[in-house]
C-alpha cells in the first residue's frame, strides 16, 4: 500500500529528532520516502560517503569486500590475510559460497590463510613472513593455481612492498600470485573492495588464458558468488535455454576460468554493485555487451530469461519459453501455497548488494510488502535502480545506523525484517522475525526455479513460526 510522500517525510523527520543538530543535517540526507518516478528532486539518497563519527554504522571495510566477495569464492587459488590475526580472524569465515572439488587438495574456498602480524613485523616489516608464506602455501597446497594476497591495514601504514615479493615469488613458484591493495581503511566501505579486486583479476588474470571452442551461445555469470548454491539454479536455466557458461564470477569459479571469460559473447551480471566495474572493461576492452537480471522469484525470472533470451537468435527465445512453460506449474503452485499465509505481510530490508532490490519481486509474488529498504554501500545508481522497484512513500535508507533501524521498526512495525548477522540478534532481542538475508540464514538456494520454493518455504517458517507469540515485541 503506498503512503503520501509528505506522510513518511514527517515520520522520517521524528526519527531524526534524537540526534543533535549536525548528525541530524547530515543523516537526513541519507533517508528518504520513496518516488517511484525518480523525479523528485529532495527524495534522493546521498550514499557513497564516509560514516559519520560516532554514529554506529553496520558497514563493512575494503578488505572485507575484496576478500569476503571477490577473491575468496575462487576456489583453486589460496588467499592469504596479509596483516594481523584480528582481522586475520577473518580467514577461519566461510559465507557460504559452495563449490565443487575436494578442500585442501584441489580447491580452497574454507581454507584462507593469514601471514598473522605481530609487534617486531610493524616495526621491521613483514615483507620477509609474506614471501616464506607463499613458499609455505606452495609446498602445502601443490595442487592451488595462483595466490592473491589480500594487505590489511597495518600493510599499508607500514609500506610492506607485496607487489615485489609476489613478482619474485610468481617467478619463483610458477603460478600466477596476485597482490591486493585493499587496506580496509581505503574509502568507504567495504564497495571499494570490490572494485578494487575487480582491477587486480583485470590486470593479473582476465585475457591470460584461451578457450580452444567458442560458440555464439557463451556467457559469463557475473557477480553471483553461489550462496547455498545460488549460481548453480542461475547456471541450470541458462543452460536449460541453450547457453553455454563459460565462466562464473565468482562463486565455484577457478582461475582458469577467470582467464577466459573475455571469450564470452555475452556477460550476464546479477549483482551489480560488486561486479559492473568488470563488465564495463570487458566491454571497453573485448566488446562483450552486458545486460542485468534477477532470479528472484517467478516474476522477475521470467523477465529476466526473456530479456537474455532477446540477446540471441530465434532458437534460444523459443527455448526460454519452453522453460518458462516447463516450470511454471511449479511457481505457480509454490505461490498457491505459501501466499496465503503471508499476504499483506510487512518487510523491511537493509542489505548489501543486490539484495534491497532485487529481492522485493520475490517478496511481492508471495504478496508481501516491502515497506522500507536500503543498502550498507550502495552507490546513487544502485538507488536509482531501486526507487521504481518500491511503492511510494515507502522509506529508503543508505548506511541506517542501529537506531534507526530499530526506530523504523517499531514505527513502520514489519511483520519481518531482513538483514545482515550484526543486526540478528538486536531484532531476536526485539522480538521481531528476522531472516538473515547476507547468507540466506544457512539456507538456500534463493536463486531460480530451485530457490523460490526454499525462498517461499523460509519466509512462511519465519513470519509464521509461533515462537514469536512467545515473546513480548518491544515499542
Amino acid at each position: 500500500m503506498s503512503r503520501p510522500i509528505e506522510e513518511t517525510q514527517r515520520l522520517i523527520d521524528e526519527v531524526m529528532e534524537a540526534y543533535p543538530e549536525k548528525t541530524k543535517k547530515d543523516r537526513a540526507k541519507h533517508v528518504k520516502p520513496n518516488d517511484p518516478t525518480g523525479t523528485c528532486g529532495t527524495c534522493q539518497v546521498k550514499s557513497n560517503v564516509k560514516s559519520r563519527p560516532g554514529v554506529m554504522t553496520v558497514r563493512g571495510c575494503a578488505f572485507a569486500g575484496a576478500k569476503g566477495v571477490v577473491w575468496g569464492p575462487v576456489k583453486d587459488q589460496v588467499t592469504i590475510s596479509h596483516g594481523p590475526i584480528g582481522c586475520g580472524q577473518y580467514s577461519w569465515w566461510s559465507r557460504r559460497n559452495y563449490y565443487n572439488g575436494e578442500t585442501g587438495v584441489d580447491t580452497f574456498g574454507a581454507m584462507h590463510i593469514t601471514t598473522d602480524f605481530r609487534e617486531k613485523d610493524i616495526v621491521y616489516g613483514g615483507d620477509k613472513g609474506l614471501a616464506e608464506a607463499l613458499r609455505e602455501v606452495k609446498e602445502l597446497f601443490p595442487l592451488a593455481r595462483g595466490i592473491s594476497i589480500l594487505s590489511e591495514c597495518p600493510v599499508g601504514l607500514i609500506g610492506d612492498d607485496i607487489e615485489a615479493v609476489s613478482r619474485k615469488a610468481a617467478g619463483e613458484l610458477g603460478i600466477p600470485i596476485v597482490p591486493v591493495r585493499c587496506e580496509g581503511f581505503r574509502g568507504v566501505s567495504q564497495s571499494l573492495g570490490h572494485h578494487i579486486a575487480n582491477d587486480t583479476i583485470r590486470d593479473f588474470m582476465l585475457g591470460k588464458g584461451d578457450l580452444e571452442k567458442t560458440t555464439p551461445y557463451d556467457v559469463n555469470i557475473i557477480g553471483d558468488y553461489n550462496i547455498g548454491g545460488d549460481a548453480w539454479s542461475s547456471r541450470k536455466i541458462l543452460e536449460e535455454m541453450g547457453l553455454r557458461v563459460v565462466a562464473q564470477w565468482t562463486g565455484d569459479s577457478t582461475v582458469n576460468e577467470l582467464a577466459i571469460a573475455h571469450k564470452a559473447k555475452l556477460n550476464l551480471i546479477h549483482c551489480y554493485r560488486s561486479m559492473n566495474y568488470i563488465c564495463r572493461h570487458m566491454e571497453e576492452a573485448y566488446g562483450i555487451p552486458w545486460v542485468e537480471f534477477n532470479f528472484f522469484g517467478p516474476t522477475k525470472i521470467y523477465e529476466s530469461i526473456r530479456r537474455i533470451a532477446s540477446h540471441f537468435d530465434d532458437s534460444i527465445r523459443e527455448k526460454a519459453e519452453a522453460v518458462i512453460a516447463r516450470h511454471k506449474p511449479l511457481m505457480d503452485q509454490v505461490i498457491g501455497e505459501y501466499r496465503p499465509k503471508l499476504d499483506g505481510k510487512k518487510v523491511m530490508l537493509y542489505v548489501g548488494g543486490l539484495r534491497p532490490r532485487h529481492t522485493i519481486g520475490a517478496y511481492e509474488d508471495l504478496g508481501m510488502e516491502v515497506v522500507a529498504s536500503g543498502y550498507e554501500f550502495g552507490h546513487s545508481d544502485d538507488y536509482k535502480r531501486t526507487y521504481p522497484e518500491m511503492k511510494e512513500g515507502a522509506v529508503i535508507m543508505d548506511d541506517a545506523t542501529l537506531y534507526e533501524l530499530e526506530e523504523f521498526t517499531r514505527r513502520l512495525r514489519p511483520d519481518m525484517v531482513g538483514s545482515g548477522i550484526k543486526e540478528k540478534y538486536s531484532y531476536h532481542k526485539m522480538g521481531v522475525p528476522f531472516r538473515q538475508m547476507h547468507s540466506w540464514d544457512y539456507s538456500g538456494p534463493y536463486h531460480g526455479f530451485d530457490g523460490f520454493p526454499v525462498f517461499a518455504r523460509d519466509m512462511d517458517m519465519t513470519v509464521n513460526s509461533p515462537v514469536w507469540s512467545l515473546i513480548r515485541r518491544k515499542r
